[in-house]
């Protein structure tokens, strides 16, 4: 496995294998790496030549008043642990290599980047698609592999790749959760015994909405009521949002006659955790 931090030994090596006829998968994180990351490796690995994983704590997606300075940094167990599974090449940049002195382009995300997350955090996803495409830009691969705990981000990017006819094949794989039913995420590391305990919440909430959905039920509001009285028994210390939304726009639902998404961003004391389902009427 090789571990490079210039942008462009990366691109030309990346240029080097493209020419060669290797096909890319591209899984960029910002390191403090758990089994979801890890399981969108092993699909790059299935499905492409080259699996290349991106470690950066990308500071544009981070308002001021969060967690960037706290955020966990564990590149060396990052390291060992994509070593162990497989990885190819890992690209470790530092903040002057992709934020140089004078850097001041930014891509402006798409219209499905205006609510939820985006109006809770201002910036956040202007940050997220500048980065995402600089790394498609030094990391030109045929895949993009992201994981769809990050529901709206996921959105954002595809609407980027089309909307900029990007020549890459964004892939969202599937929520990796603990044995019960907590998401995984690097901000879990946060959590006390008892906070984790409460965190449960989250995915509780998200599977009354699926047996409302099951039971017949077609209103998008009353999903709503429901997850957030399952929130409040947790009891988180508060809602950012719990909404029904088409699967597409990320829309508010009000009548479900297809398949729809349920969101959820809630604090957990100091620490800020989403998940998300899908509700799909049997």
């Amino acid at each position: 496995m090789k571990v490079l931090a210039s942008a462009s030994d990366t691109y030309w090596l990346i240029d080097q294998l493209r020419t060669q006829g290797k096909r890319i998968g591209l899984v960029p994180t910002m390191g403090a790496l758990h089994q979801g990351h890890l399981s969108l490796v092993q699909r790059a690995k299935e499905q492409t030549d080259v699996a290349v994983v991106t470690i950066f704590v990308n500071p544009t997606q981070f308002g001021p008043n969060e967690d960037f300075q706290k955020y966990p940094r564990t590149l060396q167990s990052d390291i060992e642990q994509l070593e162990s599974c497989g990885c190819d090449l890992v690209f470790t940049p530092t903040n002057q290599q992709m934020y140089p002195l004078g850097h001041s382009t930014f891509i402006e995300p798409p219209s499905v980047a205006k609510d939820w997350e985006g109006k809770i955090r201002p910036g956040h996803f202007r940050g997220v698609a500048t980065i995402v495409m600089k790394l498609f830009q030094i990391i030109p691969a045929h895949v993009g592999y992201f994981g769809r705990k990050d529901y709206q981000q996921v959105a954002v990017i595809r609407a980027m790749a089309r909307d900029l006819n990007l020549p890459i094949l964004i892939q969202a794989c599937e929520t990796i959760r603990e044995t019960d039913g907590l998401a995984m995420s690097s901000r879990n590391r946060y959590l006390s015994p008892s906070q984790r305990a409460r965190a449960l919440g989250l995915s509780k909430a998200l599977k009354m909405g699926q047996t409302l959905i099951d039971q017949g039920c077609t209103s998008g509001q009353t999903i709503e009521d429901a997850m957030r009285i399952e929130l409040t028994k947790a009891p988180v210390d508060s809602i950012d949002y719990a909404a029904v939304v088409h699967p597409d726009t990320l829309e508010p639902v009000e009548s479900i006659d297809g398949p729809v998404v349920g969101i959820i961003a809630a604090r957990i004391g100091n620490t800020r955790l989403i998940d998300n389902a899908t509700f799909i009427r049997g």
